[in-house]
């Protein structure tokens, strides 16, 4: 199972702006990274109520997030409705975000639309990876897989990691474009050395199944298992399958049930139906071992499993 993705964009910004009020904001900014949020909203309220978009945008971050100020959506909104309408891109984005999600607001895919349309036509990657999203699921505008193609290059030609997995899956599925697994490797290979598990897991099933790549079990282990110790539950669960069959890695029970065991307790059903198939073929002293494992696994996040 492949998967898309669509990004939330929260983050500070830095004024441009009069040398006074440049000087204030950065006073704010600088009091912000220390954890004083008391100053930073003495220094931005002033600001923003003058018209400044960043401190607006600033003022927005935290209200919604409940920083330093207690947390109130109404507020969030106005202030990034502020920032928005003078062309604060981040702003842009963030509004199209919480309408698309209905965070703070009642849901509303074409005000999210528009929201992320102003930003993504300034440039802003990730307004335009989703904006693309919008345009592959028909949210808001009708469904285009073409113009979700462009949005998702144009975001992932600027870096965007999200935007390289999307785009990827759409070369994999042929949706918008002639398909190609050749290049969903690329764009899902871009993503996955940015860390992306989705990107990871979908690059592992490639060499997996030698679809773009020549097939290769002990790569397609590697970026199973990058994913997997992200918590990736599908990754976890391919991880586990690679072990039961001893593809890419030494066949092993014990370690293809604690994958399994794991990915399980995370709701891939999947997993659910290997591990009790794996179980049948264990001795008592290996399920007890799998299961010490699994559990040791979880305390260490993933990590050296």
């Amino acid at each position: 199972m492949n998967r898309l993705l669509i990004l939330p964009v929260l983050l500070f910004t830095l004024l441009v702006g009069t040398p006074a009020s440049s000087a204030d904001f950065q006073k704010g900014l600088t009091a912000a990274q220390s954890g004083d949020f008391a100053t930073a909203l003495r220094e931005w309220t002033p600001l923003a109520e003058q018209g400044n978009a960043d401190a607006q945008y600033n003022l927005g971050s935290m209200y919604e997030d409940g920083i330093g100020v207690p947390q109130d959506y109404k507020t969030t909104v106005k202030w990034y409705r502020l920032a928005a309408d003078q062309g604060h891109a981040d702003a842009q984005t963030t509004l199209g975000f919480m309408y698309g999600n209905g965070q703070g607001v009642p849901q509303d895919h074409k005000t999210a639309v528009k929201w992320y349309t102003l930003a993504a036509e300034q440039g802003d990657a990730d307004a335009q990876n989703n904006l693309g999203e919008m345009y592959r699921k028909g949210l808001g505008v009708p469904q285009d897989y073409k113009t979700a193609l462009k949005w998702y290059r144009l975001a992932a030609e600027q870096g965007n990691a999200t935007a390289q997995t999307n785009l990827g899956y759409m070369y994999e599925k042929g949706n918008g474009v002639p398909q190609d697994d050749k290049t969903a490797v690329k764009w899902y290979r871009l993503a996955a050395k940015q860390g992306v598990a989705s990107a990871q897991y979908n690059l592992g099933t490639m060499y997996d199944e030698g679809k773009g790549v020549p097939q290769d079990y002990k790569t397609a282990v590697k970026w199973y298992r990058l994913a997997a110790e992200q918590g990736d539950a599908d990754a976890q669960n391919n991880l586990g399958a690679m072990y039961y069959n001893g593809q890419g890695v030494i066949q092993d029970y014990v370690r293809a049930h604690m994958w399994w065991n794991i990915a399980a307790s995370s709701g891939n059903k999947v997993a659910v139906k290997n591990r009790d198939i794996v179980a049948k073929r264990m001795t008592p002293s290996q399920l007890e071992t799998a299961q010490k494992l699994a559990r040791e696994c979880v305390r260490k996040k993933y990590k050296g499993c």
